[in-house]
């Protein structure tokens, strides 16, 4: 008798198995009930919003006036920003609970109105502007567009994912230490930080007034120059500039990002573009090192820091030193009557703000002064700063907070602009491993305009250059290691094993312009050379490759075969013979270096040239 006919209705188990079986079955109906519960939530506003509601733009002048500049435009504010009639909420159910409905709408949202935008609502942000993730303890994390299961940072996150997710043309947020740029960021969108000072913050809750400004997020550079424009209530017409990129190859050690994705496509186009000046590269750090004394005082407090940012670590200590002396001064009081309900992350960070006695807060002030002048010398009115904009992907939700070292790294990053007073614009580049890819141009203090017309002139070649590199190879994974032509020589690897020969010549030329003295670059161009036919091109590269590195086997090799094609292929177009004295060098050389390095030996069968004599 089998198993199975021992199976009947008088059976227990029978019943023990039914039971646990219909249990699995509506316990995976309810998950996906609450899975689908939760994506239809998602679809209405991404948790964006705090409240929704409609103010209306400024009737259209009747023609011949020209149209509004932003007609048709909606937008929405952080929970920071007054609207007469509402209670600001700077993110946090205590200070709503505890404050009176605005009396005034915000001079920034009035110039929205008066140009013809039409705005939908307040969106969520950190607790009291004081977090850089985007989770919030009282109105929910808003869920990334880009990346659902990651944080969308913050402090304006609900503005960032608001403008992600398309569900408005463009946003007002706030920017202390990064409260724009990185959720800008992290949601694969343009995020403008203007100077310092350069917009009004009246009906705009304060929490460091020194680095505090009210900037702007578009998921589109000719609505962020629009946007721009008005904002700061720029004159149109300004002679165009010859521009200058500088991009700080320091800085971009400590993103995660391959170099060949940021790097590379910002130096190719400046190259392409006309009106512009061949990008230079510089130690940022050194330069800030030189010019920014005031720093001694913080890099000295610092220890066994990473290496390549002690200085931009010193300038960070010294952000953050100045934004917890001025919330304090601006909230103390409310702070310790109210003791508000705050996330883990903003909590520590609020009462280590209210706690820290800062001694000698001129200090601070002097290295923002000092900072603003040592931008001011390198980039003039005309140049442009490029840095990533942050050093490290999103965090996954429900994270414990982030890592000290991706905070230093980010804050390093951040101060930059922050402690200059420059303007500061974060730029979608792309993608890598899923994360949204950033990079950063900054301008000196008042060269608002200039930074944004060159953004408007450069992203759509920008943009063709990043879909040119992401159809291309898959490049080995580098942890953000090698520099860029590193990578463009990892490229021609990558094309070479594809047979595709013509790819893989352009790829390691690229990677000679950028460094003309690596041997390997040569003989791996020589390698393609060989297989296009091309024998006097790969004889040439080989010599080359030679010159820089007499103890390069395979380049030895490359070469031999090269010449022996060479002599074949002379002789049969010309009838004369050519000497085979340099073949014989190169099996001396090949000999002596084999038995010097054994390691790398080849057979004489896979050398041709040697066949032949």
């Amino acid at each position: 008798m089998s198993k199975l006919s021992k199976l009947n209705a008088s059976n227990p188990k029978v019943w023990v198995v039914i039971g646990v079986g219909l249990a699995g079955v509506l316990i995976l109906a309810e998950v996906q009930r609450r899975r689908m519960k939760a994506n239809s939530s998602i679809k209405e506003d991404f948790g964006a919003f705090t409240e929704r509601f409609e103010l209306l733009p400024f009737p259209q002048p009747p023609p011949p006036a020209a149209r509004l500049p932003l007609s048709g435009l909606t937008f929405a504010i952080n929970d920071n920003i007054d609207v007469k009639g509402y209670v600001t909420g700077y993110g946090s159910a205590d200070w709503k609970r505890t404050h009176e409905a605005a009396g005034k709408t915000a001079i920034v949202v009035t110039i929205m109105l008066r140009s013809g935008a039409t705005c939908a609502g307040k969106t969520v942000m950190d607790e009291l502007g004081f977090g850089i993730l985007g989770e919030n303890k009282n109105y929910g994390t808003p869920t990334n567009p880009i990346k659902p299961s990651h944080i969308p940072g913050g402090s304006s996150s609900g503005s960032a994912v608001a403008v992600a997710a398309q569900l408005i043309d463009f946003a007002l947020g706030s920017d202390t230490i990064g409260g724009i740029r990185v959720p800008a960021s992290f949601c694969g969108i343009f995020g403008f930080r203007p100077s310092h000072g350069a917009v009004s913050s009246i009906g705009v809750l304060p929490n460091s007034q020194s680095l505090d400004t009210v900037g702007c997020l578009a998921s589109d550079p000719s609505v962020l120059h629009r946007v721009g424009h008005v904002l700061l209530q720029l004159n149109p017409l300004e002679p165009k500039k010859t521009r200058r990129i500088i991009i700080a190859d320091d800085v971009f050690q400590l993103s995660k990002v391959p170099m060949l994705k940021t790097v590379h496509i910002v130096s190719k186009i400046t190259g392409k573009l006309s009106g512009y000046q061949a990008p230079k590269h510089m130690n940022f750090e050194q330069y800030i090192t030189s010019n920014v004394s005031s720093l001694k005082i913080f890099c000295d407090d610092l220890t066994n820091q990473q290496n390549g940012i002690s200085t931009l670590k010193a300038l960070s200590s010294a952000m953050l030193l100045l934004q917890r002396y001025e919330f304090k001064t601006n909230h103390e009081e409310w702070i310790k009557s109210v003791k508000p309900k705050l996330g883990p992350d903003v909590s520590s960070r609020v009462w280590a703000a209210v706690n820290t006695v800062q001694e000698n807060v001129k200090s601070l002030y002097k290295v923002r002064m000092e900072m603003r002048a040592a931008l001011q010398s390198l980039l003039k009115d005309d140049g442009i700063l490029v840095i990533p904009t942050v050093a490290d992907p999103p965090l996954k939700l429900k994270s414990r907070g982030l890592p000290a070292e991706s905070r230093d790294r980010m804050h390093a990053l951040l101060s930059i602009a922050n402690m200059s007073g420059g303007c500061q614009v974060a730029i979608p580049l792309g993608k890598h491993d899923e994360s949204p890819i950033s990079v950063s141009f900054i301008a000196s203090h008042g060269a608002d305009k200039f930074l944004l017309d060159t953004i408007l002139d450069m992203y759509s070649s920008l943009q063709e250059e990043v879909n040119i590199v992401s159809t291309s190879s898959p490049l080995p994974d580098t942890n953000g290691s090698m520099d860029a032509a590193e990578l463009l020589k990892e490229k021609g690897n990558a094309a070479y094993k594809g047979k595709q020969w013509n790819k893989a010549v352009s790829y390691y030329t690229e990677a000679i312009k950028l460094n003309e003295k690596n041997a390997t670059y040569y003989s791996n161009r020589a390698m393609a050379y060989l297989e296009l036919g091309c024998f006097q091109q790969a004889e040439e590269d080989c010599t080359k490759a030679i010159s820089l590195d007499k103890k390069n086997v395979k380049t030895y090799l490359r070469r031999g075969r090269a010449k022996e094609s060479l002599f074949y292929y002379r002789e049969a177009l010309q009838g004369q013979p050519v000497t085979i004295t340099s073949l014989l060098l190169d099996m001396i050389h090949i000999f002596t270096f084999s038995v010097l390095t054994p390691f790398i030996f080849y057979p004489c069968q896979n050398l041709p040239a040697l066949k032949t004599i």
